[in-house]
């Protein structure tokens, strides 16, 4: 059903979202699978009419971003993904869900990973992401709030605002 009802949505009501739903959302990131158990996501919060307008500008001028209660920023976190890959695979080795050929192959994977470039590494990151972003999505429909995916944007402008590395 959810994912029948699941819309863009880029005109939004006015009303706050309370900090619980909000919390409720991120929760729903928290669940979703990932690559060894590795979560290489991080989240921003943005609730504040500058900050959005900054990303309106980064947006290339999309309007709707600011006019949203909130705002979801979602980066990738490269050198989290990597170690959490090798301590996640060691964890699932340990418990026997995996066996010690496969935690092999992944060190050996993710050693051989990090000598690449992020433009590189960055496709292998970012369908896990893409699963976190689509839980929110889905979750947000259980508490009637509308979401619209943002993939057009200067990375470059978005990572210098909030300080995030590569």
């Amino acid at each position: 059903e959810a994912i029948r009802k699941r819309r863009s949505i880029r005109k939004y009501k006015k009303d706050q979202i309370p900090e619980e739903i909000i919390l409720e959302l991120l929760d729903a990131a928290r669940l979703a699978p990932s690559g060894c158990n590795a979560q290489p996501w991080r989240f921003r919060v943005i609730k504040d009419i500058d900050t959005k307008l900054q990303l309106v500008q980064a947006a290339y001028n999309q309007k709707f971003i600011s006019e949203a209660p909130v705002v979801l920023v979602v980066c990738a976190n490269i050198k989290q993904y990597l170690d959490k890959s090798v301590s996640g695979i060691h964890d699932l080795g340990k418990i026997g869900a995996v066996k010690n050929e496969i935690v092999e192959i992944i060190e050996d994977r993710v050693e051989k990973l990090r000598y690449l470039k992020v433009r590189e590494i960055g496709p292998l990151i970012a369908a896990n992401v893409a699963i976190a972003i689509e839980h929110i999505v889905l979750r947000a429909l259980d508490f009637d709030l509308g979401t619209c995916w943002v993939r057009l944007f200067d990375w470059q402008k978005v990572k210098e605002m909030f300080d995030w590395d590569d």
